[in-house]
Parts: C-alpha cells; sequence; structure tokens
C-alpha cells in the first residue's frame, strides 16, 4: 500500500468534513414531536422579525435539541420546560457580524466572540482578517472550538495575519504569498469565505495594487469560489482608490465602504472625493461587489454615507468591525448600535435586520441554515428591545445624527441555550 501523502490526507479528511458538516447544517436530524412532547425552549410573545420569511409578527418559536421546531401564533406555556418571556421585545434570528476581531492573545486588537454576545446579539461572527497562514491553525483550534458563538474567518493576505504594532503586516510585501495562502483556504474550506486585505496606505506603504493582485490571486488558486474583503480608508492616492474599485470581483466584500478617514498626507481618498461618488464605486455596486459597512474606530462617516447611498451605494451589510480599541471609542461600533444609526438615516427596521441577519448569511454561504428562524434552523435567536424616543448618535469622525430609536439587546439564545446576560445600552433617551 502505498504511503499517503499529508496533502492528500488533508485534503481527503478536510472534505469529509466539510461534507459531513454542511450535510449537518442543511439537514438536521429531527424526530416527529407528539402532543405530549415538550420543547427545551418557547420563547413566547414576542414580535418576530424574519426578513428571510417575510414574517414580521407575534409569534411564539419553540426550540428543541438546538432546532428551531415550531413557529406558531400560540405555543402552550405547559408544552416548555424553559420558557423566555419576550413580550413586547423584538425577536430576531441571532445576528451575523461579516466583519470583527476575535482572535485574542493571537491579535494585537482581538475580543473573545462569546464576551461580544451579551453586547451584540451575536451568534455568528467572521474574523477579518486576524490570521494569516502562519497562525490560522491556532484560531482554528484554540479559538474557534472553544467558543459558542459560531466563527468563520477570512484568511490576511499576509502570513503574520493582522499585526498593527509597531510596523503593519504589509509595509514587508514579502509577507504576503500568494501560495501558502492558497493552500490554507484549500484545506480549510469549512471555515474560511476567502481573503482579507487592508488596502490603507498606513498598512501596505508604497506596493500600490500588490496586495490586492496577490489576493485575488489566492481565491482563484484555491479551488472554490473564495471571496475577497478588502479594508479601504486613508488610501494613497484617489486614482488607487478608483483602480482597487476597479479589480474588485463580483461577491468580493469592500469592508469600511462609508470611511472618512485620511490617507498618510491628510488627503482624502474614499470612495465620495470632492463631494461627490466615484465612477468606480458605483460600477462595482453595479456588478455585485458587495458594500460593507465595517463601522469600527475610525472607518464610518456619515457625510460620505449620506452622499454615497443616494447615488446608489446602498449598505449590502452592516457589521461593526469590534475590537479592543474601537469598542471604546465615541462611535461604540456594538452592531445593534451601528443598525441603530443606519435607522436615524432612514432605514426601516427591516432593512437592517436583514443586513444582520440574512444579507450576511448568504455572503458567508451559511444560508439557509443561519440568519433565519425557518424550522429546522439552529436555535439562535436574538431578543431586542426597539426604545423609541430622542438619541444622538456620532460616527468616527465626531460627526453627529438625531435619531427617533434605538435597539437594545436583551437576550440571546444560541443553539437553543440562553448566553449571555442582558446589555445596558449607553444611550438615554432624552
Amino acid at each position: 500500500m502505498s504511503a499517503l501523502s499529508r496533502r492528500k490526507f488533508l485534503k481527503f479528511t478536510g472534505s469529509a468534513a466539510a461534507g459531513v458538516m454542511g450535510q449537518a447544517l442543511s439537514s438536521p436530524v429531527k424526530a416527529a414531536m407528539g402532543p405530549a412532547d415538550k420543547f427545551d425552549l418557547v420563547i413566547k410573545g414576542g414580535e418576530v422579525l424574519d426578513p428571510s420569511q417575510s414574517l414580521r409578527g407575534k409569534r411564539d418559536i419553540g426550540i428543541r435539541w438546538g432546532v428551531v421546531e415550531a413557529v406558531e401564533a400560540e405555543i402552550p406555556a405547559a408544552r416548555a420546560l424553559k420558557t423566555i418571556d419576550a413580550a413586547g421585545k423584538l425577536v430576531t434570528p441571532g445576528l451575523i457580524d461579516l466583519h470583527c476581531h476575535v482572535y485574542p492573545y493571537g491579535s494585537a486588537i482581538g475580543i473573545p466572540a462569546d464576551e461580544l454576545v451579551q453586547f451584540q446579539g451575536t451568534t455568528t461572527v467572521v474574523s477579518a482578517g486576524d490570521a494569516g497562514v502562519n497562525n490560522l491553525a491556532a484560531l482554528r483550534r484554540y479559538i474557534v472550538a472553544q467558543s459558542r458563538a459560531r466563527i468563520y474567518a477570512f484568511v490576511h493576505i499576509a502570513n503574520n495575519g493582522l499585526s498593527a504594532f509597531p510596523v503593519a503586516e504589509l509595509y514587508n510585501i514579502d509577507n504576503a504569498q500568494m501560495e501558502a495562502c492558497a493552500m490554507a483556504l484549500a484545506e480549510n474550506p469549512d471555515f474560511l469565505i476567502g481573503v482579507k486585505v487592508r488596502m490603507s496606505e498606513n498598512v501596505i506603504f508604497k506596493h500600490g495594487l500588490e496586495p490586492l493582485k496577490r489576493g485575488i490571486k489566492a481565491c482563484e488558486m484555491c479551488g472554490w469560489p473564495a471571496r475577497m474583503m478588502v479594508h479601504i480608508g486613508g488610501v494613497e492616492t484617489g486614482e488607487l482608490m478608483s483602480q482597487i474599485l476597479d479589480l474588485l470581483r463580483p461577491g468580493d466584500v469592500l469592508t469600511h465602504a462609508y470611511s472618512g478617514a485620511p490617507n498618510m498626507s491628510g488627503v482624502f481618498t474614499n470612495i465620495v472625493q470632492g463631494g461627490s461618488l466615484l465612477p468606480a464605486a458605483l460600477a462595482a455596486k453595479q456588478r455585485g461587489v458587495i458594500f460593507d459597512v465595517g463601522h469600527g474606530g475610525g472607518s464610518f462617516d456619515f457625510t460620505v454615507a449620506e452622499v454615497a447611498i443616494p447615488a446608489g451605494c446602498r449598505p449590502d451589510t452592516i457589521s461593526s468591525d469590534i475590537h479592543v480599541f474601537s469598542g471604546n471609542s465615541p462611535g461604540m461600533p456594538f452592531l445593534p448600535n451601528v443598525m441603530s444609526k443606519f435607522m436615524a438615516m432612514g432605514f426601516s427596521l427591516e432593512d437592517v435586520v436583514r443586513m444582520t441577519t440574512i444579507a450576511p448569511a448568504k455572503i458567508i454561504n451559511r444560508a439557509p441554515n443561519i440568519g433565519t428562524l425557518q424550522v429546522g434552523a439552529p436555535g439562535d435567536v436574538a431578543i431586542m428591545e426597539l426604545v423609541e424616543g430622542p438619541v444622538s448618535f456620532v460616527d468616527t469622525r465626531n460627526n453627529k445624527r438625531d435619531g427617533k430609536a434605538y435597539l437594545k439587546p436583551i437576550q440571546t439564545v444560541i443553539n437553543g441555550v440562553p448566553f449571555g446576560r442582558p446589555y445596558q445600552s449607553p444611550f438615554a433617551v432624552k
């Protein structure tokens, strides 16, 4: 019998694992409930809002064995082993954060995903390039495997991952090894979404399009349709910003899409320049590039969004870019807060819930298994309060906008189990 090479073994086991996991998600094992059987958990009396089913109305949700078993007008209390009273509250699928940093100890800015649950209502999060090839295995084994919240990831094109201090990861372009990155993608299709690259001048120095080109090449080499997530804000020149947009493929993610951060010379080179939307930005949007908010501590500007959105560049997803520094910034980019800011800009409650549930679920290729409350889906639920009354919001450049309501997380359920204490919002109704 011939020896099995390590690469062939990894390919075989990785494919088998992906197949089993995919089957488990898409076809959960269920047993029919008899009239005397009880739900493990019933969430009663809440206003259920599930854009994946165009559902909004008062419903009870019954969960058994970690799976949504029933969504009904009324489930008798006697049929519940445990009950959460959600009367007067908003009940949505567990929120999905497409851009956050959840690699504690492995990156300079990571925060544990499970510590975010009570603040964000997130049941699924995506690590936005925290790890590169060199430390991806540790992220998967020591962080993802021990977290109750689901974690997926974009692997960084730089082998060393996101390493802003004291020198950014792509000042030395030799860190961007596309063959190694492609190998990581090929070996982790069940976990990775694609490749992350930060294209700000203070990260890539004078390397122009080369880091992005290497990321795209890695995606194309890996054997499956991996996406790029491209961080902008403070790009070296306006011309380079347009060239970046022109390179993005349908399905690639432009994150920090509404950044107003200047480059190292103090020049504003983002998708809005001189008060107008770049033609390349509109062209990218029209061919299917995903526009992601990625608020963070320095990457969301009301004045950019207020020009770009009416001009045709609406966000596809709302994400937090939450990490140990941004969470302490004046913009407070916890996901429900960012959702609330877009409500203040005229987006409906249905819009912001869609952009944090089924929309990111599709982008990470996990729809309709998560981001939904349909029967058979994992029992991931976010319970929030829509607090009505005057409230003021601030972006990352100290621009202020007034709103009429904000979302306050109350309780999160992951796989049918209540998790995390309720979060006390910093917003106070005037």
